[in-house]
């Protein structure tokens, strides 16, 4: 079946010879979804950050956003890569070396400045006490065209230097939430082309989830799109995000199945998160199958990326934590096999390993994912009892006969 040509007019991305305005990201390319799944798309580009209030997190807008980027992380990000703006978060004890006297570190040029690029989070009523903001301060508000505005949006600008974010703690310290949101969270930013193209490669693998409603006669603008920007080809069988043109969870390799897409999560079902059902029963809305990243976000890099999005298990994303999910292919291609010797002495391999030692994958792609690190030589003295000078261990098995 023949795909159409683009228009490519000033990057526009409908289709050759359409009527009304260019379009750089078209969504007509998915319109043919039902609204579940419009929905679930719209969510995937969203930023959204567990408890981002507490934080002056701006929560459920896109990722394409002014971003937050806390004081602590500042030495190793380049602030270049966020092409919609940022804002400095800084905490009172950071800013401030004693009541109403600022480190000396923030008249240095180069520093940022609170109240124009920088802004002070106090988050508890302690810190409040300890380090009350300057007397010419006022808390962060903003203005569109001269005038105070409710909501972030185009052309809003930022005024004041700090935000309240204060829980309740007894009668005489009420709970104060003062100043708008101030940006999204970091990790979660990505230019607005780069966005609309990872939608557009979790919208392709939605039409081939096992079982799904779709055909890819439907996708074929879809399907324009994604191979004008290189997207398809043998690339998604390799990185493990899809297997004979199905879509599979990149950690399992299992099918994802369309209703997966759609139905509740069920933690208890999974061995090593039996407690989790307990967590999250009637308070999660987390579906079985969720955005899934091959590469973790983090503040050093922009990660969400068309190449590094998938649909996975929530089970299997929880599993993963912040690793690099290591496809089948990519550890073959390094070659670093994994064994054991057998009782005659002879070496059995069995799979093969990451060069970081975090992941294993099977000759069938079968996974074990490294847990926890090894601790430090600071972190085995820790787990040490001070006061008697030996592990904080159960006694030896002989104790237990005595």
């Amino acid at each position: 079946m023949r795909i159409p040509d683009l228009c490519l007019i000033e990057g526009c991305l409908r289709v050759a010879a359409h009527n009304g305005d260019h379009d750089l990201r078209p969504v007509e390319a998915w319109d043919f979804f039902g609204a579940a799944d419009l929905n679930k798309i719209n969510k995937a580009g969203y930023a959204t950050p567990r408890g981002g209030d507490k934080g002056a997190y701006q929560n459920h807008v896109y990722r394409n956003n002014k971003v937050i980027v806390p004081f602590e992380h500042l030495d190793y990000v380049d602030l270049t890569q966020y092409a919609d703006g940022y804002v400095v978060r800084l905490f009172p004890d950071q800013y401030f070396e004693s009541p109403g006297v600022v480190r000396q570190r923030f008249a240095e040029t180069g520093s940022p400045v609170v109240g124009r690029d920088a802004f002070v989070l106090y988050r508890s009523h302690a810190s409040l006490e300890a380090f009350p903001p300057l007397a010419d301060w006022e808390v962060r508000w903003l203005s569109r065209d001269g005038r105070p505005v409710a909501r972030r949006g185009n052309r809003a600008v930022d005024s004041g230097e700090y935000v309240l974010r204060l829980s309740n703690a007894g009668a005489t310290r009420p709970k104060r939430y003062e100043g708008p949101p101030q940006g999204i969270f970091a990790p979660e930013y990505a230019p607005a082309q780069t966005n609309y193209e990872c939608q557009a490669m979790l919208s392709w693998l939605i039409v081939h989830a096992r079982s799904s409603p779709y055909t890819t006669s439907q996708a074929l603008h879809l399907k324009a799109i994604l191979d004008h920007s290189g997207l398809l080809g043998d690339r998604l069988e390799r990185a493990g995000v899809t297997r004979n043109g199905l879509s599979i969870c990149p950690l399992c390799l299992r099918v994802i199945d369309y209703e997966e897409l759609h139905k509740s999560v069920d933690f208890s079902q999974v061995d090593g998160l039996l407690n989790a059902a307990l967590q999250v029963e009637g308070a999660t809305r987390s579906t079985k199958v969720n955005l899934f990243h091959l590469e973790p976000l983090v503040y050093e890099a922009l990660n969400h990326r068309p190449t590094s999005v998938a649909w996975g298990h929530a089970t299997c994303n929880t599993l993963l934590g912040q690793r690099h999910c290591y496809s089948l292919a990519e550890l073959q291609e390094a070659g670093r096999k994994i064994g054991f010797l057998d009782e005659d002495d002879e070496l059995v391999t069995f799979g093969w390993i990451s060069e970081d030692f975090k992941m294993i994958r099977s000759p069938h792609g079968a996974v074990w994912v490294q847990l926890s690190d090894d601790m430090s030589a600071d972190e085995q003295a820790a787990s040490f009892d001070a006061t008697q000078d030996r592990p904080l261990a159960p006694p030896a098995a002989e104790e237990h006969e005595q």
